[in-house]
């Protein structure tokens, strides 16, 4: 099942999260770069709120192109990476100055999923829920 059928299972009230997870770390994410005053890259674009940096991530051009309309910045180009969850959480969410997760879809109000910092989606060394000596 692809994940974005993975998400619907999830928030129709059914589901395997486990499984919701998995899908998550095998696709293939659309992250868009932050975009400066002066066009360059700034990075990957993500938002804090309540203390975590969120990364956004679409499964599709799509459902990044509704997000650039719910934003009402639709007429330029985005430019994107195209990356793994798995390496999104494992490689890059290690490299943030605090707790980070990732928002999939956030334009979708019936598909989107937070991917929050916690033990088995982020590495247990930056998880909110793990003692850093070793209790979770």
């Amino acid at each position: 099942m692809e994940l974005t059928a993975e998400i619907a299972a999830i928030r129709a009230g059914g589901g395997d999260p486990a499984r919701l997870v998995g899908e998550f770390r095998r696709t293939a994410l659309f992250v868009p770069f932050a975009v400066g005053d002066d066009g360059s890259h700034e990075g990957l674009m993500s938002a804090v709120t309540g203390g975590i940096r969120w990364f956004y991530a679409f499964t599709d051009e799509q459902a990044l192109a509704r997000f650039a309309v719910a934003r009402a910045d639709a007429d330029r180009s985005w430019e994107y990476l195209s990356i793994l969850g798995a390496r999104l959480t494992d490689a890059v969410i290690p490299l943030v100055d605090g707790p980070a997760g990732v928002a999939v879809n956030v334009a979708d109000e019936d598909g989107s999923m937070f991917f929050p910092p916690v033990s088995g989606i982020v590495p247990d060394a930056y998880a909110v829920d793990v003692d850093p000596a070793g209790a979770a």
